[in-house]
């Protein structure tokens, strides 16, 4: 055999081989130094701790809401402990048999079947996905004792102790107090809530809401050492940091004004009320029947549960009828047409309207209430009667002004009233404007008539107002002017009861009104109210305490006459306002008239009594 003189010898070729094998393995071995080297010597703390952290759990401990106090002290919302069962769905057994024979036998355990423990997993998994899940509260000892005993068959299942809010005074104010409930998904981005977590609650309605920053707590911290099975060691505790509790709210709302008012609402039927100071904007009572429990808050709920509360269209327990209502309010509105016509020039308070019961405006027939007659009226006496005949005239000489609509806008028609509570409707102030563009549009089947203006003088048409901006218009009257701000919050207080802060409601703004204008508004309100042949003489006539007030009765598509009264109270220098509204209550007098007097016996008790006593001894 012959060698070819390019081909290496045997030999050469394997000590290549061997010394690319080694250069290999060097470099393997290098990586592999550097990589132990990096993760015991440079990394090494970062690990320890980690391997630490892995021999640790913390535990959230949840901070108790501050309590909501009426103006004098008394607590309306406070919380209690209460000791929930709670479910870890990711140590459920992986196989589906085994799940659901848990499931069972643990539904069997606190009295709820298989297909709602199901259905309440669901439930709390779209709202708070990853979180425990509660499947009932106030758990009894005796099945606490049980699950502690046989832990190893009910893996995952946890008591926990949770606060939950209590409302001594049951339905008491329940649409303006509100209720709470857990964070979403969604709402979990918002930066105000960027600090909770899933399973948290926050404020869902009415001042637990609006207010829920200072309500809510800041949670506590529990760390505890466990085994490698994730179990507590014996005295594995390491540290805690206690939680600090809501602040306290104390609120304009006077416990015992709401109550009559509620009491006084809930006989009359469905409706709301306002009382408030003119001068501050404290609302006194805000109340809305039909009510509510927030107790149902507190417990899960079916989704029939739930639609039964937020859709029912007619009860509507949830619906704030007096900052949400849209309606006409009837002759409670005269006043605004009586300040437009004055201050524009188009009627002085001497000047007299005949009254022959009806009057034609536009080829259309327009009567007082029964077609009742009151001759030669002013505005005084008008108000007085409730000459609708005096107003319809007032509406059609401002048909095509605006003026009428601009002092409505002015006094808070239909205009956010800046309200404190996250529950207000804006209503609908009627216009040539907004009429002749829905007719362009398709919605309705005429334009802006002069009898859209006449039936607004008189609070019907489209007109959409609540009570509370009602009660805004006649407080900007009863003051000279100035639009208040109605608000429930007064301060917030540690819980030792000190003041942390003062809230401050300034004027929205200033509307200019001749003193004399007022006056005589003013009079006729009180002429209505307690003065023979006034309209709300049947309610009022023997009450003790002066006051201004107006009947009014709306004419509501498809429903019953709705029965309305506004007061100012004590006459001539007021400094209350209080509104009450009954739907298909009928007349004035009454349904809201009554609501209306039993409010304003428990704001003037005292006074009130005190008179009676001195008539008695005469």
């Amino acid at each position: 055999m012959y060698l070819r003189s390019d081909q290496p010898p045997q030999g050469s070729r394997l000590s290549l081989r061997v010394a690319v094998l080694g250069g290999a393995a060097l470099i393997l071995f290098g990586i592999l130094f550097f990589r132990l080297w990096n993760l015991q010597v440079l990394a090494g703390d970062e690990y320890l701790a980690e391997a630490k952290n892995n021999r640790t759990r913390e535990v959230k401990i949840i901070a108790p809401r501050g309590e909501i106090l009426d103006r004098n002290g008394e607590v309306l919302v406070d919380s209690r402990t209460s000791l929930a069962l709670q479910l870890n769905t990711t140590k459920l057994p992986e196989d589906p048999a085994e799940e659901s024979a848990q499931l069972e036998r643990l539904g069997e355990l606190i009295g709820m079947p298989l297909r709602k423990v199901r259905r309440t997993i669901e439930k709390e998994e779209e709202v708070a996905a990853g979180a425990p899940v509660t499947l009932k509260q106030d758990v009894r000892f005796e099945l606490i004792a049980y699950l502690e005993e046989n832990q190893a068959e009910f893996p995952g299942v946890t008591v926990q102790r949770v606060f939950v809010r209590r409302y001594p005074n049951e339905t008491l104010a329940a649409h303006l107090l509100g209720h709470v409930g857990e964070i979403d998904e969604e709402e979990l981005k918002e930066p105000d809530y960027k600090h909770l977590e899933p399973g948290d609650e926050i404020g869902r309605a009415g001042v637990e809401a609006g207010y829920d920053r200072f309500l809510r707590g800041e949670p506590g911290i529990t760390r505890i050492q466990v085994n490698a099975l994730g179990e507590p060691t014996p005295g594995g505790q390491l540290v805690s940091t206690a939680p600090t509790p809501g602040e306290n709210l104390k609120l304009t709302i006077d416990a015992e004004v709401q109550a009559a008012g509620e009491a006084a609402l809930a006989a009359k039927g469905f409706g709301a009320f306002v009382s408030m100071n003119i001068e501050t904007g404290e609302i006194l009572g805000l109340g809305s029947y039909p009510t509510v429990d927030p107790t149902v808050f507190t417990e899960p709920m079916t989704q029939q549960q739930v639609n039964a509360l937020y859709q029912d269209p007619v009860t509507a327990p949830l619906f704030n009828r007096a900052t949400e209502g849209a309606y006409p309010t009837g002759s409670i509105f005269k006043i605004i047409p009586a300040l437009a016509a004055l201050e524009n020039g188009v009627i002085t308070p001497e000047e007299t309207i005949y009254d022959p019961g009806s009057i034609t405006i536009g080829g259309q027939e327009f009567r007082n209430a029964g077609g009742q007659p009151y001759g030669a009226v002013a505005l005084a006496r008008a108000l007085q009667v409730s000459s609708d005949v005096y107003f319809y005239t007032l509406g059609a000489r401002m048909w095509d002004s605006g003026e009428l609509q601009d002092w409505a806008s002015k006094l808070g028609i239909a205009r956010w009233t800046g309200l404190d509570l996250p529950e207000e409707a804006k209503g609908l102030l009627p216009t040539q404007q907004w009429r002749d563009q829905l007719y362009k549009e398709g919605g309705t089947d005429r334009p802006w008539s002069i009898g859209d203006n006449v039936q607004l003088a008189t609070g019907q048409g489209d007109l959409q107002t609540s009570p509370l901006q009602m009660a805004v218009a006649y407080a900007a009257l009863g003051n000279g002017g100035e639009i208040v701000t109605p608000h429930v919050a007064l301060e917030v207080e540690d819980t030792a009861g000190r003041v942390l802060k003062e809230f401050e409601f300034g004027v929205r703004r200033k509307v200019p009104i001749d003193p004399t204008h007022r006056a005589e508004i003013l009079e006729g309100l009180h002429l209505a109210a307690q003065v023979e042949d006034g309209t709300g003489v049947p309610v009022f006539g023997d009450f003790p305490i002066p006051i201004a007030g107006k009947t009014g009765t709306a004419e509501r598509v498809g429903y019953g006459d709705q029965s309305w009264f506004a007061a100012l109270s004590p006459y001539p220098n007021p400094r209350i306002v209080t509104i009450a509204t009954v739907e298909q209550g009928g007349f004035g007098a009454e349904s809201a008239a009554p609501v209306v007097l039993s409010i304003l016996e428990e704001i003037y008790e005292k006074q009130v009594s005190e008179a009676t006593t001195a008539v008695e001894a005469e």
